[in-house]
């Protein structure tokens, strides 16, 4: 056994693919998206730091609106979920960005769509709110939700 069969499998699918000569291509270009730039698939810290941005506002909003629920109670933590989701899908119904990703430049745009409809965007962040189909991602950046909604995340700016 040699160093290099074990880091192709240590190094990630990516790797042991451009290792055997197969391109397969950037991420997004099977959605006829442009590499980099505006437009181009949004990157995972600029992802998770607007998921993180998101949930901090709805938490505070929940305890704002509820406060006689104890801040890591149970009814807590429900109600953040549902601000979170009431927000997260209203914001991207109506500018296609949540608070989260205006502040990092990215947005979420539908395939072959002028605008994200209020039912992928529902069922985009019913399935965030699963966590489960959020942490799968294909080859093009794009989790379950999004997959699943017919939409993607791209960069604005």
């Amino acid at each position: 056994m040699d160093r290099r069969d074990v880091a192709t499998w240590v190094s990630g699918p990516r790797a042991a693919l451009d290792a055997a000569g197969i391109d397969i291509g950037y991420r997004g270009e099977r959605l006829e998206l442009p590499p980099d730039g505006i437009g181009s698939v949004a990157g995972y810290g600029k992802r998770f730091g607007a998921l993180f941005i998101d949930w901090i506002a709805s938490a505070l909003v929940a305890h704002l609106i509820f406060p006689q629920f104890a801040y890591g109670s149970q009814q807590s933590a429900v109600a953040t979920l549902l601000v979170f989701f009431l927000v997260k899908s209203g914001f991207t119904m109506l500018g296609g960005a949540s608070f989260g990703q205006r502040i990092f430049g990215i947005r979420v745009i539908a395939l072959g769509k002028p605008y994200v409809n209020p039912w992928r965007s529902l069922l985009r962040t019913a399935l965030i709110c699963l966590v489960i189909p959020a942490a799968i991602w294909d080859r093009d950046g794009r989790g379950l939700q999004d997959r699943a909604a017919g939409t993607v995340v791209v960069r604005a700016r």
